[in-house]
């Protein structure tokens, strides 16, 4: 816990000094165009990327839009592949769904858990405020016991993003419910993440970031992980990313290497003309 409050200051602090430097319309990849909502030509789709990091942009995809964003981990006794559909619903709301269609643990392997929530925006970004958004995610015990929670879970957070200049900056603060198995009530861990983001030469960027959650209970310990990663923006709608996360603690693999990709389908409204917003 204590860990979690020295990341939640130091990332609200990192936020507060956009008070005095003019800010940018709101960046969501570190490779992207840091306008991807009001600079591009209104047909134009530019994906919203979530990945590489655990921290979640409180930026939205496009109202109407559909995008993916899947890709895989690898690490000693551990590989996944995992996906999040997103889907800009209605303005300034973006439904989820997550899934890891392939999980192996400890020479164990099957379907992994699945989840489903949604995403509010609060407040557009300013020159003196950053983007602040709200999520909400249950996590389904889709996997068997061995491979997954084996219970439900509920995670609310609060999600802040903010340019100053080219760098771009994600704080996210937050509380899981997680279910204990075979009893009732639920165990309750916190989460922290401060990502940091901005682009490099060309279309390559860089993505660092640290995040972790807090003991669960006296089985569950603390967590925390340093993650480094690229991207490669293959167009505006379609970025690449890679990359590793080392555990500085907890019951994780030492050392994950990652890649994946995000990409926005189409603005399923659009398929059909006479909606209306």
């Amino acid at each position: 816990m204590r860990i979690a409050v020295r990341m939640a200051l130091a990332g609200l602090g990192l936020l507060a000094t956009g008070v005095n430097v003019r800010g940018q319309t709101p960046g969501t990849s570190p490779a992207a165009s840091p306008n991807p909502q009001k600079d591009q030509d209104a047909n134009e789709i530019t994906a919203v990327p979530n990945r590489p990091t655990f921290a979640s942009t409180a930026e939205m995809v496009q109202f109407g839009v559909f995008e993916i964003e899947y890709g895989f981990e690898a690490a000693k006794g551990h590989q996944n592949i995992n996906g999040l559909l997103k889907w800009g619903a209605v303005k300034n709301l973006e439904l989820w769904f997550l899934h890891n269609p392939i999980e192996r643990d400890a020479g164990t392997a099957g379907l992994g858990d699945s989840g489903a929530g949604f995403k509010y925006k609060l407040f557009p970004q300013m020159k003196t405020r950053p983007t602040v958004a709200m999520l909400y995610l249950a996590t389904l015990p889709t996997a068997r016991p061995e491979l997954g929670a084996g219970t439900m879970a509920h995670l609310v957070q609060f999600l802040g993003s903010k340019d100053l200049g080219k760098h771009h900056f994600d704080v996210n603060l937050g509380v899981q419910f997680v279910g204990r198995p075979q009893l009732t009530g639920f165990d309750r861990r916190y989460f922290t993440a401060l990502s940091y983001s901005r682009p490099l030469k060309g279309k390559w960027g860089y993505t660092g970031e640290i995040a972790g959650f807090s003991r669960q209970n006296a089985v569950t310990p603390a967590t925390m992980t340093l993650l480094n990663g690229a991207t490669y923006n293959l167009s505006p709608r379609s970025v690449l990313d890679g990359g590793a996360y080392f555990a500085a603690y907890g019951q994780l693999p030492r050392f994950t290497v990652f890649a994946g990709v995000t990409y926005s389908i189409a603005n399923l409204y659009h398929l059909h003309p006479a909606h209306r917003k």
